[in-house]
Protein backbone atom coordinates (compact mmCIF):
# COMPACT_ATOMS: atom_id res chain seq x y z
CA UNK A 1 0.00 0.00 0.00
CA UNK A 2 1.32 3.46 -0.88
CA UNK A 3 2.18 5.74 2.05
CA UNK A 4 -0.03 8.86 1.71
CA UNK A 5 2.60 10.97 3.48
CA UNK A 6 5.24 9.97 0.93
CA UNK A 7 2.81 10.75 -1.88
CA UNK A 8 2.24 14.26 -0.53
CA UNK A 9 5.98 14.94 -0.19
CA UNK A 10 7.19 13.48 -3.47
CA UNK A 11 8.35 16.25 -5.77
CA UNK A 12 7.76 19.01 -3.23
CA UNK A 13 10.40 21.74 -3.44
CA UNK A 14 11.56 22.32 0.14
CA UNK A 15 14.19 24.71 1.50
CA UNK A 16 15.57 24.12 5.00
CA UNK A 17 17.73 26.57 6.94
CA UNK A 18 20.05 25.37 9.67
CA UNK A 19 20.50 22.19 7.66
CA UNK A 20 24.15 21.46 8.46
CA UNK A 21 23.39 19.29 11.48
CA UNK A 22 20.82 18.47 14.11
CA UNK A 23 17.16 18.45 13.24
CA UNK A 24 17.73 20.33 9.96
CA UNK A 25 20.13 17.70 8.62
CA UNK A 26 17.99 14.79 9.81
CA UNK A 27 14.87 16.33 8.29
CA UNK A 28 16.62 16.90 4.96
CA UNK A 29 17.69 13.27 4.76
CA UNK A 30 14.20 12.06 5.68
CA UNK A 31 12.45 14.27 3.11
CA UNK A 32 14.91 13.18 0.43
CA UNK A 33 13.95 9.58 1.17
CA UNK A 34 10.33 10.58 0.63
CA UNK A 35 11.06 11.99 -2.82
CA UNK A 36 11.12 15.69 -1.99
CA UNK A 37 13.47 18.04 -3.83
CA UNK A 38 15.69 19.76 -1.29
CA UNK A 39 17.64 23.00 -1.04
CA UNK A 40 19.78 23.66 2.03
CA UNK A 41 21.18 26.70 3.80
CA UNK A 42 23.41 27.04 6.86
CA UNK A 43 26.65 28.27 8.37
CA UNK A 44 28.93 25.24 8.15
CA UNK A 45 29.96 24.57 4.53
CA UNK A 46 31.65 21.19 5.03
CA UNK A 47 28.71 19.77 6.95
CA UNK A 48 26.21 21.28 4.51
CA UNK A 49 28.03 19.76 1.56
CA UNK A 50 27.88 16.35 3.25
CA UNK A 51 24.15 16.60 3.92
CA UNK A 52 23.56 17.83 0.37
CA UNK A 53 25.46 14.84 -1.01
CA UNK A 54 23.20 12.54 1.00
CA UNK A 55 20.19 14.31 -0.51
CA UNK A 56 20.95 13.69 -4.15
CA UNK A 57 23.47 16.52 -4.47
CA UNK A 58 20.88 19.06 -3.39
CA UNK A 59 21.78 22.71 -4.01
CA UNK A 60 23.06 24.50 -0.92
CA UNK A 61 24.33 27.92 0.11
CA UNK A 62 26.37 29.23 3.01
CA UNK A 63 23.98 31.63 4.73
CA UNK A 64 24.05 33.68 7.92
CA UNK A 65 20.35 34.29 8.56
CA UNK A 66 21.17 37.44 10.54
CA UNK A 67 22.39 39.00 7.26
CA UNK A 68 19.26 40.13 5.43
CA UNK A 69 20.99 40.79 2.11
CA UNK A 70 22.71 37.42 2.23
CA UNK A 71 19.45 35.66 3.03
CA UNK A 72 17.69 37.35 0.12
CA UNK A 73 20.40 36.24 -2.29
CA UNK A 74 20.67 32.69 -0.94
CA UNK A 75 16.94 32.01 -0.98
CA UNK A 76 16.45 33.49 -4.43
CA UNK A 77 19.35 31.40 -5.76
CA UNK A 78 18.06 28.21 -4.18
CA UNK A 79 14.49 28.83 -5.32
CA UNK A 80 15.78 29.32 -8.86
CA UNK A 81 17.80 26.10 -8.62
CA UNK A 82 14.63 24.19 -7.73
CA UNK A 83 12.44 26.03 -10.23
CA UNK A 84 10.39 27.54 -7.40
CA UNK A 85 9.55 26.74 -3.78
CA UNK A 86 6.67 24.94 -2.11
CA UNK A 87 7.94 24.84 1.48
CA UNK A 88 10.29 26.89 3.64
CA UNK A 89 11.40 25.40 6.96
CA UNK A 90 12.92 28.25 8.99
CA UNK A 91 14.87 26.01 11.32
CA UNK A 92 18.14 27.87 11.96
CA UNK A 93 18.61 29.21 15.47
CA UNK A 94 20.92 29.43 18.48
CA UNK A 95 20.71 29.20 22.25
CA UNK A 96 22.88 30.00 25.25
CA UNK A 97 22.39 29.94 29.00
CA UNK A 98 21.63 33.45 30.24
CA UNK A 99 20.65 34.71 33.71
CA UNK A 100 18.51 37.76 33.04
CA UNK A 101 19.87 40.16 35.68
CA UNK A 102 23.54 39.21 35.61
CA UNK A 103 24.04 37.79 32.13
CA UNK A 104 25.91 39.50 29.31
CA UNK A 105 23.44 41.74 27.41
CA UNK A 106 25.14 40.71 24.17
CA UNK A 107 23.76 37.19 24.61
CA UNK A 108 20.23 38.56 24.43
CA UNK A 109 21.08 40.88 21.54
CA UNK A 110 22.73 38.12 19.50
CA UNK A 111 19.94 35.63 20.24
CA UNK A 112 17.30 38.09 19.09
CA UNK A 113 19.32 39.04 16.01
CA UNK A 114 19.65 35.42 14.91
CA UNK A 115 16.44 33.79 16.09
CA UNK A 116 13.99 36.65 15.58
CA UNK A 117 15.46 38.82 12.83
CA UNK A 118 16.96 35.77 11.13
CA UNK A 119 13.60 34.01 11.06
CA UNK A 120 11.99 37.20 9.78
CA UNK A 121 14.60 37.56 7.03
CA UNK A 122 14.01 33.93 6.03
CA UNK A 123 10.22 34.17 5.95
CA UNK A 124 10.33 37.51 4.16
CA UNK A 125 12.68 36.25 1.44
CA UNK A 126 10.87 32.93 0.97
CA UNK A 127 7.37 34.32 1.32
CA UNK A 128 7.01 35.49 -2.24
CA UNK A 129 8.13 32.07 -3.47
CA UNK A 130 5.69 30.02 -1.37
CA UNK A 131 2.72 32.41 -1.65
CA UNK A 132 0.65 30.08 -3.83
CA UNK A 133 -1.90 27.31 -3.32
CA UNK A 134 0.10 24.41 -1.92
CA UNK A 135 2.73 26.70 -0.41
CA UNK A 136 3.74 26.25 3.21
CA UNK A 137 6.00 28.06 5.69
CA UNK A 138 7.13 26.41 8.93
CA UNK A 139 9.15 28.53 11.37
CA UNK A 140 10.61 26.40 14.15
CA UNK A 141 9.86 27.86 17.56
CA UNK A 142 10.10 25.75 20.72
CA UNK A 143 8.17 24.70 23.78
CA UNK A 144 10.13 27.60 25.28
CA UNK A 145 7.87 29.93 23.31
CA UNK A 146 4.99 28.96 25.59
CA UNK A 147 6.61 27.87 28.86
CA UNK A 148 9.56 29.89 30.15
CA UNK A 149 12.33 28.32 32.20
CA UNK A 150 15.03 30.05 34.26
CA UNK A 151 18.40 30.72 32.62
CA UNK A 152 16.74 30.54 29.19
CA UNK A 153 15.21 34.01 29.08
CA UNK A 154 16.94 35.07 25.86
CA UNK A 155 15.99 31.86 24.07
CA UNK A 156 12.40 31.90 25.37
CA UNK A 157 11.89 35.52 24.36
CA UNK A 158 13.23 34.85 20.88
CA UNK A 159 11.10 31.77 20.33
CA UNK A 160 7.96 33.52 21.57
CA UNK A 161 8.67 36.12 18.89
CA UNK A 162 9.14 33.38 16.27
CA UNK A 163 5.72 32.03 17.21
CA UNK A 164 4.24 35.51 16.80
CA UNK A 165 5.83 35.90 13.36
CA UNK A 166 4.41 32.57 12.25
CA UNK A 167 0.92 33.33 13.54
CA UNK A 168 0.94 36.72 11.83
CA UNK A 169 2.22 35.37 8.53
CA UNK A 170 -0.53 32.72 8.57
CA UNK A 171 -3.17 35.43 8.51
CA UNK A 172 -1.40 37.58 5.94
CA UNK A 173 -0.81 34.70 3.47
CA UNK A 174 -4.22 33.07 3.75
CA UNK A 175 -5.61 34.81 0.67
CA UNK A 176 -2.82 33.30 -1.47
CA UNK A 177 -3.75 29.73 -0.59
CA UNK A 178 -0.47 29.19 1.27
CA UNK A 179 -0.50 27.90 4.83
CA UNK A 180 1.77 28.57 7.79
CA UNK A 181 2.56 26.34 10.76
CA UNK A 182 4.73 26.75 13.83
CA UNK A 183 6.86 23.95 15.27
CA UNK A 184 7.29 23.39 19.01
CA UNK A 185 9.74 20.90 20.48
CA UNK A 186 10.88 19.99 23.96
CA UNK A 187 14.53 19.02 24.30
CA UNK A 188 15.40 16.77 21.38
CA UNK A 189 18.53 14.62 21.25
CA UNK A 190 20.66 16.99 19.18
CA UNK A 191 24.05 18.58 19.51
CA UNK A 192 22.27 21.87 20.21
CA UNK A 193 20.57 20.40 23.27
CA UNK A 194 23.76 18.77 24.53
CA UNK A 195 25.75 21.98 24.14
CA UNK A 196 23.01 24.14 25.62
CA UNK A 197 22.71 22.11 28.82
CA UNK A 198 26.42 21.34 29.22
CA UNK A 199 26.90 23.90 31.99
CA UNK A 200 27.52 23.80 35.71
CA UNK A 201 24.33 25.75 36.40
CA UNK A 202 22.25 23.25 34.44
CA UNK A 203 23.82 20.45 36.50
CA UNK A 204 22.83 22.26 39.69
CA UNK A 205 19.28 22.61 38.44
CA UNK A 206 19.23 18.83 38.12
CA UNK A 207 16.35 17.24 36.27
CA UNK A 208 16.49 14.33 33.88
CA UNK A 209 19.69 14.13 31.84
CA UNK A 210 20.52 17.71 32.86
CA UNK A 211 17.51 19.15 31.02
CA UNK A 212 14.13 20.38 32.21
CA UNK A 213 11.98 17.72 30.52
CA UNK A 214 14.40 14.93 29.63
CA UNK A 215 15.78 14.29 26.17
CA UNK A 216 13.45 13.05 23.45
CA UNK A 217 14.89 10.98 20.54
CA UNK A 218 15.51 13.10 17.46
CA UNK A 219 13.39 10.74 15.39
CA UNK A 220 10.26 11.94 17.21
CA UNK A 221 10.89 15.48 16.03
CA UNK A 222 11.64 14.43 12.47
CA UNK A 223 8.51 12.26 12.38
CA UNK A 224 6.42 15.22 13.54
CA UNK A 225 7.98 17.51 10.95
CA UNK A 226 7.42 15.01 8.16
CA UNK A 227 3.73 14.68 9.04
CA UNK A 228 3.32 18.41 9.52
CA UNK A 229 4.89 19.34 6.19
CA UNK A 230 2.87 16.71 4.34
CA UNK A 231 -0.37 18.03 5.86
CA UNK A 232 0.63 21.72 5.94
CA UNK A 233 -0.26 21.61 9.63
CA UNK A 234 -0.96 24.64 11.80
CA UNK A 235 1.01 23.16 14.70
CA UNK A 236 3.86 20.66 14.70
CA UNK A 237 5.17 19.36 18.01
CA UNK A 238 7.08 16.59 19.71
CA UNK A 239 6.96 14.67 21.93
CA UNK A 240 3.20 14.15 22.08
CA UNK A 241 2.75 15.64 25.55
CA UNK A 242 3.80 19.04 24.18
CA UNK A 243 0.40 19.39 22.47
CA UNK A 244 -1.65 19.54 25.71
CA UNK A 245 0.93 21.87 27.27
CA UNK A 246 0.42 24.32 24.39
CA UNK A 247 -3.30 24.36 25.20
CA UNK A 248 -2.72 25.26 28.86
CA UNK A 249 0.68 26.96 29.05
CA UNK A 250 -0.11 28.99 32.18
CA UNK A 251 -0.66 25.83 34.17
CA UNK A 252 2.63 24.41 32.91
CA UNK A 253 4.36 27.69 33.79
CA UNK A 254 3.29 27.38 37.41
CA UNK A 255 4.53 23.79 37.52
CA UNK A 256 7.96 24.87 36.23
CA UNK A 257 8.21 27.69 38.75
CA UNK A 258 7.45 25.39 41.67
CA UNK A 259 9.73 22.62 40.42
CA UNK A 260 12.87 24.79 40.28
CA UNK A 261 12.27 26.95 43.33
CA UNK A 262 14.57 25.22 45.80
CA UNK A 263 17.56 24.84 43.47
CA UNK A 264 17.34 28.13 41.64
CA UNK A 265 19.35 30.43 43.99
CA UNK A 266 22.38 28.15 43.81
CA UNK A 267 22.02 27.71 40.06
CA UNK A 268 21.86 31.47 39.54
CA UNK A 269 24.99 31.97 41.64
CA UNK A 270 26.84 29.41 39.53
CA UNK A 271 25.51 30.88 36.28
CA UNK A 272 26.89 34.31 37.16
CA UNK A 273 30.39 32.92 36.83
CA UNK A 274 29.81 31.01 33.58
CA UNK A 275 30.13 32.26 30.03
CA UNK A 276 29.01 29.30 27.92
CA UNK A 277 29.25 29.67 24.12
CA UNK A 278 26.31 29.71 21.77
CA UNK A 279 25.17 26.32 20.54
CA UNK A 280 26.35 27.32 17.05
CA UNK A 281 29.42 29.51 16.64
CA UNK A 282 28.44 32.84 15.14
CA UNK A 283 30.32 34.68 12.40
Amino acid sequence: MNDPTTHRLSGRRILITGAARGIGAALARRLHERGARLALAGLEPDLLASVAADCGDAPWRHCDIADRTGVDAAIDDLAAALGGLDVIVANAGIAAQWPLLDGDPEVLETTLRVNVLGTYHTLRAAGRHIAHPGGYALPVASLAAAVHAPLLGAYSASKAAVEALGDTLRIELRHTGAKVGVAYFAELDTEMTRRGFDTQAAAVMGGREGTFTGVTPLRAGVDALERGIARRARRVYAPRWVGPVLVAPRVAQRVVEKAVRSRLPTALEVARGERPPFTTEQP
